[in-house]
């Protein structure tokens, strides 16, 4: 059972969420010979003052 967890900054719709999650469900499914209900996608959303690259929060960059 693959699990995807996808971080990323708030502000997507949950129409392009799912959108998304479709088309890596589906790559899963071609390349893989996984069922569709074996697949789980997790969206975390990261306030950009909690992503910190180089001990610099993207919120100051």
């Amino acid at each position: 059972m693959p699990l995807v967890r996808i971080s990323m900054f708030p502000g997507r719709s949950d129409e392009k969420k799912q959108q998304l999650a479709q088309e890596i469900t589906e790559c899963f499914e071609r390349v893989w010979n996984n069922k569709p209900e074996g697949i789980t996608i997790i969206f975390d959303e990261v306030e950009k003052s909690d992503w910190i690259v180089g001990g610099v929060p993207y919120s100051k960059k």
